[in-house]
């Protein structure tokens, strides 16, 4: 096939994406090491997002077709050692989360119901793990508490974080404040202000000894169940805890207001065009040249993936950029199948799907020797679906050994 051409960041990953920073790597930086007893996630999603002025809640917005809560529900899912995410939604958005995990294939959620207040519904998510009939629930060592509207989080620090709780038994993210607190009078004057340098602004993630933070909440009062938002003053309160604050990276922002999701867009648009999905044939050649592809492509996350098949469906919902690998003269239907995928599922509404052919000729035969029929029509193919924002691209390699 004749040659057409194709024309570093630190954003943080997509959790589409996301977490580039893998258990191996994690184990050699300052804080960090393998994770050994078992992990789990409480993500409070029953918030109705007032200050968002949209008719959805905030966490149930959709960013290149895919809800907010699905990229941060990834962002965990994606770590091995994290065993069970508990998603805690108002009733009304029961069945709505229910639908996004299994569009999504989320296979590590449990989904509960929410409470009146936030520390209400942390609460019922921590109560989700004292059913020990429930499988899918195991009681956890270590438990970290999260907000689901902020996708954007690394590895890095939620390895640094989970093993601060478990030799802690508690510990919080914290970023330097950007703006001076000051405290105003009953009229509408300024009394005083803080003295910025010693304070900081607490962020999610928080991680907990399970049997701290759920202590906690026994024992917490009806006025912190209704006002209280600091859980990790919960723990220092009631338990004695004084929690490890570690400093996170600036992505830690949530989406709280509507330009938010914008932003939120950006960055995701920006990340996915920095990963890849190489989908192999059976071929031994065709696996070597794969995972030849995943170690030098500068790219922050690919996956290689044996075929197209429905099996694999999520990679082709997850990503915008294919590296597809076949012998000379096969599988050109594998391409107009990933092709019709994404004309069925409108993936390439917003953003654009790359999909790069990628022809290994093992045969002494030349390439104008070949027939031009199936050339032919991936020229016609290519020229039809970039009308529906799909980039097609062939490649093909003479391969001697």
């Amino acid at each position: 096939m004749q040659q057409e051409r194709c024309s570093s960041s630190d954003r943080p990953l997509d959790p589409g994406c996301v977490l580039a920073c893998d258990a191996e790597r994690s184990a050699d930086q300052p804080g960090c090491a393998p994770v050994d007893f078992p992990v789990a996630v409480v993500l409070p999603a029953g918030g109705s997002g007032e200050r968002m002025g949209l008719p959805a809640p905030k966490q149930f917005c959709t960013i290149l077709n895919r809800p907010l809560i699905s990229y941060t529900i990834q962002a965990f899912e994606r770590l091995p050692w994290i065993g069970t995410v508990v998603v805690v939604v108002a009733k009304e958005n029961h069945d709505l989360m229910l639908n996004i995990v299994q569009k999504f294939n989320h296979t590590k959620v449990n989904v509960v119901h929410g409470g009146t207040t936030r520390h209400r519904s942390i609460f019922n998510g921590l109560q989700a793990f004292c059913n020990t009939s429930n499988s899918l629930t195991p009681k956890p060592k270590v438990v970290i508490i999260h907000d689901a509207v902020r996708p954007f989080v690394e590895e890095d620090l939620l390895l640094k974080i989970t093993l601060a709780a478990k030799e802690q038994g508690a510990s919080g993210a914290i970023r330097p404040l950007v703006s001076t607190v000051i405290a105003t009078t009953s009229e509408g004057y300024l009394d005083h202000s803080l003295e910025r340098a010693k304070y900081r602004a607490s962020e999610m993630p928080q991680g907990f000894l399970y049997d701290v933070i759920f202590q906690a909440y026994q024992r917490c009062s009806e006025l912190d169940f209704e006002f209280g938002s600091e859980c990790l003053h919960l723990a220092l309160q009631y338990c004695g805890v004084n929690a490890k604050l570690i400093e996170g990276p600036p992505t830690l922002w949530k989406v709280t207001y509507k330009r938010d999701l914008a932003a939120a867009e950006a960055i995701i648009k920006e990340t996915l065009s920095m990963s890849a999905c190489i989908i192999a044939g059976a071929e031994a050649e065709a696996t070597e040249l794969a995972k030849t592809l995943q170690k030098n492509l500068n790219m922050m996350e690919t996956d290689v993936i044996p075929c197209a098949k429905e099996s694999n469906a999520e990679y082709l919902s997850k990503m915008r950029n294919f590296i597809h690998l076949s012998m000379t003269g096969s599988n050109f239907l594998g391409v107009l199948e990933m092709v019709k995928h994404f004309e069925d599922t409108d993936h390439a509404r917003l953003y654009p799907v790359v999909i790069v052919w990628v022809q290994l000729n093992m045969t002494k035969q030349s390439v104008d020797s070949q027939k031009t029929d199936e050339l032919t029509a991936f020229r016609s193919l290519a020229s039809e679906v970039i009308q529906g924002n799909v980039l097609l691209y062939g490649i093909q390699i003479e391969h001697t050994k």
